[in-house]
C-alpha cells in the first residue's frame, strides 16, 4: 500500500476541561474520498481544524507526506495543498464573491470571475461572482466556500456536509467530479450525516465518539443503520408516522404576495401562495439562492411589506404585514432562522442569555431586570431536553459545535409553545441521532396541534416531516404538492425548473 498522503498520530486537543480530541490516529490516503463520522461535539470539527492549521494540537504529530509538518496558520496548510470548506464559513460579508476569492487565489480579476462561472457550471455551484456576500444566504455562501477551496488545487480537500445545498439531480454530478478529483490525485476528507452519501463516495470512514476514534472501516461494506449504530453507540429511532388529520384552522397564510427587495441582488418573489393550517407540516424546497432568505424575512418579521400589499400576510387570522417580529411573536408565532450564529444566537453571549433573546416573556424577567434563577434554569431544562452538550448555561453560543448550537436554538423556540413555528433548515450539520430527535419532535408538536413551516434543503427531511411540499424556484412557488402520493424525482424537476405546475392539492 502507498504511504499516507496525510498521517495523525495521538494528536489530543483540550478547551479547558473539554477533552475535544484524545489520541486520535489517522491516515489519508493518496487518491482517496475518506469520510469522518461522528455525532455532534465527537471532535470532528477540532481535528479538521488541526489539520488546517487553525488549532495546533496539545499532543501528537503530524506528518504530511512521510514528512514531520508543523502547521502555525491555514495560509501555511494552503501552501502544502490542504483546503478546507468550513462549517461556519470564513467570508467577509462586505466583499463581493469574487473579492473574496482573491484574498486566496492569485489572479486578475475577469479571469478569476470566468473561474468561478465554469467552476460553477462544472459542480452544479452556480453563484453570482459579483454579488456581495452578505446578500447571498447560506447555502450560497457554501458554494463560495467550495469553489474557492477548489481553485487553490488542493493535493487535500475537507468538505463540511457539501451536498446540503444541491437538489437530487445534481449531487451525482458533484459525486462524479469528486470521483475526478481523486482519480487526478487529490485526496478528500469527506464530512456529513447523509450516511448514504458516505456509503456512494467515500473509500474509507473513520467513527469518532467522544473524541476519540472507536472504528474504521470501509463504509460500502456496512448498510446506513450499522453505520449510525457506531457513531452514536446505539440504534437510532425509527421515524414516527404521523397521525391521520381534518386540517384545523389556518395558522399561517400568504395571498398572491409578490416582493422586489432593495437588494439588488436579492431574488424578487413572484404571486407566492401558501396556507398552513393547525395540525400540518407544510415545507418548502428548492435549491439555496431561489428566495428562501428573502420569504423567510417576510414572513418571520424581519422585512415589513410596503401599505399597499399589508394583507398578504395573514398568522392567527390577523394581518400581520406590518407588524415587527416582536408582534407576530405575541400572537403566537415562534422561528428558528437558518443562520444560527448572527440570527439565532450572539455567539460572544452565554447560552442564558441567548435564552432571554426569544423567551424573556416566560416569566424570565421581573420588573425589568433579568431573573437569574428562571434564565437558567430555563437554559438547564433545554440542555437537557434537546441533548445540547456543553460546559454549562454559562458556556458562549460560539463555542458550541454547530449541531449542538441547532439544538439549543431549536429547543428554545419549541419550549414557547407557540401556534406556529417556522423553521428553516432544521437539522443543518446536526448529526443523523440529534437531526432524528429533532423531526421526531416535530412531528409530536403537529400531531398535537401545532402548525409548522419549514424550509430545508434535505428532500429525505421534507418527505419524513412533511404533509404537503412546495417548491420555490427563482422567486415563484410550486403547487401544494401531497407528499405521500409525490416521489423526490418530481420535486427535484420542480427544484430545477423543469416540472409544469400540473399536480395541486384543491
Amino acid at each position: 500500500m502507498a504511504a499516507p498522503l496525510l498521517s495523525l498520530r495521538g494528536i489530543s486537543k483540550s478547551y479547558g476541561q473539554i477533552k475535544a480530541n484524545q489520541g486520535i490516529d489517522l491516515d489519508v490516503a493518496p487518491r482517496s474520498i475518506h469520510a469522518i463520522l461522528g455525532e455532534n461535539g465527537a471532535g470532528k470539527s477540532t481535528l479538521m481544524k488541526l489539520i488546517y492549521g487553525v488549532e495546533q494540537p496539545d499532543d501528537g504529530t503530524v506528518a504530511w507526506e512521510g514528512d514531520a509538518l508543523d502547521l502555525a496558520s491555514p495560509a501555511e496548510a494552503r501552501r502544502c495543498g490542504i483546503g478546507m470548506v468550513f462549517q461556519h464559513f470564513s467570508l467577509f460579508e462586505t466583499l463581493t464573491v469574487i473579492e473574496n476569492i482573491q484574498l486566496v487565489v492569485p489572479g486578475r480579476k475577469g479571469e478569476l470571475t470566468e473561474r468561478v462561472r465554469k467552476l460553477g457550471r462544472d459542480f452544479g455551484l452556480e453563484v453570482d461572482p459579483l454579488a456581495h456576500v452578505h446578500a447571498l444566504s447560506v447555502g450560497e455562501r457554501q458554494r463560495v466556500e467550495i469553489i474557492r477551496c477548489l481553485m487553490t488545487n488542493p493535493k487535500l480537500l475537507i468538505l463540511d456536509e457539501p451536498t446540503s445545498v444541491l437538489p437530487p439531480q445534481l449531487v451525482e454530478k458533484l459525486f462524479d467530479t469528486l470521483r475526478r478529483l481523486r482519480d487526478g490525485g487529490v485526496s478528500i476528507l469527506f464530512i456529513s450525516h447523509k450516511l448514504e452519501e458516505i456509503r456512494a463516495i467515500c473509500d474509507r470512514a473513520t467513527i469518532l465518539r467522544g473524541g476519540r476514534v472507536t472504528g474504521n472501516v470501509d463504509p460500502r461494506e456496512h448498510d446506513a443503520h450499522d453505520l449510525a449504530r457506531m457513531m452514536i453507540g446505539r440504534d437510532s429511532p425509527e421515524p414516527m408516522p404521523a397521525l391521520p388529520h381534518s386540517g384545523g384552522e389556518k395558522r399561517l397564510e400568504i395571498v398572491d404576495l409578490s416582493h422586489r427587495p432593495d437588494d439588488p441582488f436579492a431574488t424578487s418573489l413572484s404571486n407566492i401562495s401558501l396556507a398552513v393550517k393547525a395540525g400540518e407540516i407544510l415545507g418548502i424546497a428548492g435549491v439555496s439562492g431561489n428566495g428562501q432568505s428573502e420569504l423567510a424575512a417576510l414572513i418571520s418579521g424581519e422585512t415589513m411589506l410596503p401599505r399597499d400589499h399589508v394583507d398578504r400576510v395573514l398568522m392567527m387570522g390577523t394581518d400581520v404585514g406590518r407588524l415587527d417580529a416582536a408582534a407576530r411573536r405575541r400572537l403566537g408565532f415562534a422561528f428558528v432562522p437558518e443562520d444560527r450564529l448572527g440570527r439565532g444566537a450572539v455567539p460572544e453571549m452565554p447560552l442564558t442569555l441567548n435564552s432571554l433573546l426569544t423567551a424573556h416573556p416566560l416569566d424570565l424577567l421581573k420588573h425589568g431586570l433579568v431573573d437569574k434563577a428562571k434564565a437558567t434554569a430555563f437554559t438547564e431544562d433545554c440542555m437537557r431536553q434537546y441533548d445540547v452538550r456543553a460546559s454549562g448555561p454559562e458556556a458562549e453560543a460560539g463555542s458550541l459545535s454547530g449541531g449542538n448550537l441547532q439544538k439549543f436554538i431549536v429547543g428554545r423556540e419549541i419550549m414557547l409553545s407557540p401556534r406556529l413555528l417556522f423553521v428553516a433548515q432544521p437539522t443543518w450539520g446536526v448529526d443523523v441521532g440529534a437531526a432524528s430527535a429533532i423531526r421526531r419532535r416535530l412531528i409530536t408538536l403537529r400531531n398535537e396541534g401545532m402548525a409548522i413551516l419549514v424550509i430545508s434543503e434535505e428532500l429525505e427531511e421534507l418527505f419524513e416531516l412533511c404533509d404537503f411540499i412546495q417548491v420555490l424556484y427563482h422567486g415563484t412557488l410550486s403547487p401544494p404538492l401531497i407528499t405521500r402520493d409525490t416521489r423526490p424525482e418530481e420535486i427535484g424537476r420542480y427544484m430545477i425548473g423543469a416540472q409544469s405546475s400540473e399536480k395541486a392539492f384543491a
